[in-house]
């Protein structure tokens, strides 16, 4: 099928291109010329590449109460997003070569948008013994993390870049040295104090990434940290970044527009339960500053939902995590670039060429010949969070009733609609 989205206003970071024009859908490739099957007027509308979001937990296999492949797809689809990289803390653990390529058949059977495995750094994610990376990276595996638990154990970690950079696969840590963080359950500071819970200090974070930005240093590994949430944290990889190592990093929207006097301002409300925790306006104030100067380089959601008996419980027992795909892309407008922190070409760049280029992949771009996954978005269109609406089984979001500007209204993968919401 051949499908023109006529008159948009085409914004492809990765060709430098922002300017109105035409994009043509060509069966599963981006084409060039006339004639079309279906003419979608995209007139006052963005047309940019498909979505990409390297950092879900689509919980299938093992926890399908929670969000299994086809809701989350759908989730995905909804939010923007084309493709999406499923992290290995599943049950089983997406530990070997078998359990990647059972996500690749069963994804591409139930899933809606692209599905690209991570398989896990170390045998059921336990931090004793390194996995089967080779075999992984040939069944399908994009990158490696034990991501929900850092890998304590610096040895395994040192192997784990060497091995990887053999089959060109990034390790995404998950940063956090497990004896400084503790049993915290926010961050460490003001807030933890006056209401009474345990906290995470950000040191936590950051004695971490320098850690693993050493062993990057050493192996000449590509290290991809996740999450990031500390200023600290900003500075080594800006550092790392001058001095040419193989480093990148991600920042998700919750620790760009919330502070850790949520848990206070919303009483406790576990939704703003989260690893690593919220943090300050002065951790915002770096993360959005390294974002829109490209010292981090993507953007990324982190989508952990969870059934609500996870977090319906006290603050210290909750769950953490955020259902975080079909809130993403209208919290960055609403938050970064209506307000001007973040330009536009850089808000599209970090959740297009920029995971893209993170994970190696052939897309994020609008280029004639690339896949065709597009989404178009309706930067006007204002909407109200409503966890009941979800496409994910996940409710768990603190930006309920929150009103926001910008929502995709078209998701195209591999040259199928499979999210409309035009006008």
């Amino acid at each position: 099928m051949r499908i023109l989205i006529k008159g948009g206003r085409v914004i492809d970071p990765a060709r430098g291109i922002d300017r109105q024009g035409d994009i043509l859908v060509d069966g599963d490739r981006i084409g060039e010329g006339g004639g079309a099957d279906r003419i979608i007027e995209a007139g006052g509308l963005w047309v940019v590449p498909g979505l990409i979001d390297l950092h879900v937990h689509l919980r299938e296999p093992g926890f399908e109460y929670k969000e299994d492949l086809a809701s989350g797809t759908r989730a995905a689809a909804r939010g923007g997003f084309t493709t999406v990289a499923a992290m290995a803390n599943t049950s089983p653990v997406t530990d070997s070569r078998a359990a990647v390529e059972w996500m690749v058949r069963a994804a591409a059977e139930r899933g809606v948008v692209n599905v690209l495995p991570v398989g896990a750094v170390s045998k059921g994610q336990k931090g004793e013994e390194l996995a089967e990376l080779g075999d992984m990276a040939e069944g399908g595996a994009v990158a490696f993390s034990d991501d929900g638990h850092p890998v304590a154990n610096g040895e395994l970690m040192r192997c784990a870049l060497q091995y990887a950079a053999m089959w060109g696969r990034p390790v995404i840590s998950h940063c956090e040295e497990p004896k400084l963080a503790g049993e915290g359950v926010m961050n460490l500071g003001y807030w933890s104090t006056v209401l009474g819970l345990r906290g995470m200090p950000a040191a936590a974070e950051a004695a971490m990434v320098a850690r693993d930005i050493m062993l990057a240093e050493l192996t000449g590994g590509h290290l991809h940290l996740a999450h990031l949430s500390t200023a600290a944290s900003v500075a080594l990889v800006r550092d790392a970044k001058a001095r040419g190592l193989g480093v990148t990093a991600e920042v998700t929207p919750h620790h760009l527009v919330l502070t850790d006097e949520a848990v206070n301002e919303y009483r406790y409300d576990t939704d703003t339960k989260v690893n690593p925790p919220l943090r300050t306006a002065g951790d915002i104030e770096a993360l959005v500053g390294a974002l829109a100067d490209g010292v981090i380089d993507a953007i990324a959601t982190d989508h952990a939902p969870h059934h609500r008996d996870d977090k319906d419980v006290e603050y210290n027992y909750a769950a953490f995590g955020i259902s975080g795909l079909e809130t993403a892309l209208g919290l960055v407008l609403t938050r970064l670039v209506k307000t001007g922190r973040l330009d536009v070409m850089g808000a599209i760049r970090a959740l297009t060429a920029g995971p893209a280029g993170v994970l190696g992949l052939d897309r994020g771009t609008l280029a004639v010949g690339s896949p065709a996954d597009v989404t178009v978005i309706d930067p006007e269109r204002k909407w109200t969070v409503d966890p009941g609406t979800f496409a994910s089984k996940g409710k768990n979001t603190p930006f309920k009733g929150w009103e926001l500007q910008g929502r995709a209204v078209l998701t195209v993968v591999a040259g199928r609609i499979v999210h409309e919401e035009l006008a």
